[in-house]
């Protein structure tokens, strides 16, 4: 049996500012943003590779928490998250800042339009997201549309890696709202 969600659009988010829920102390509301930055610092580690195989992990962690609590961030979250993985991860500032920011507001809109979603519509949704960011990254970075080919394991690696990605959302979810 699949178990649906509710929508996300905005009468949604209504009964909540920014996902400030009363009662939450500071550290709960820093887990999203902290595991999103620590996620992003990943990129960090020293690595050695071929070619690129690694995820993004600052973008699977973003669109995790993203897809599980819709009205935790709004779309302008994804600027200053961008900026910092952006820095973290070295490549140009504005990479990230531009693609996580196209990706939020069409995740808005998706939750507007969709009536229901379920662990496979999020799963697809996510991979499209994945994908084009990953695609935005090298073109941004002055590749060809030849050279396109080295990433696709990288692709496939994050499009697989994103449900193990959300069930660490889901869990660190439960516990910063225990706290």
């Amino acid at each position: 049996m699949i178990r649906l969600r509710p929508p996300a659009g905005s009468a949604h988010r209504g009964a909540l500012i920014d996902g400030q829920t009363p009662g939450l102390s500071r550290f709960a509301r820093a887990v999203p943003p902290g595991t999103t930055l620590v996620a992003s610092a990943l990129a960090a580690l020293p690595v050695v590779a071929d070619a690129p195989v690694l995820p993004p992990f600052g973008l699977l962690v973003a669109l995790g928490w993203r897809l599980l609590r819709p009205e935790l961030w709004r779309a302008w979250m994804a600027l200053p998250l961008g900026l910092a993985d952006d820095l973290l991860t070295g490549q140009a500032p504005g990479t990230a800042m531009a693609g996580w920011t196209v990706i939020f507001l069409v995740l808005d809109v998706v939750d507007e339009r969709l009536l229901f979603r379920d662990y496979m519509l999020d799963w697809i949704i996510a991979a499209l997201a994945i994908m084009l960011a990953i695609l935005w990254g090298v073109l941004a970075a002055g590749s060809t549309v030849q050279q396109m080919g080295v990433f696709l394991p990288q692709i496939l690696v994050s499009v697989l890696c994103f449900p193990l990605v959300v069930r660490l959302c889901a869990a660190l979810d439960r516990w910063r709202l225990r706290r």
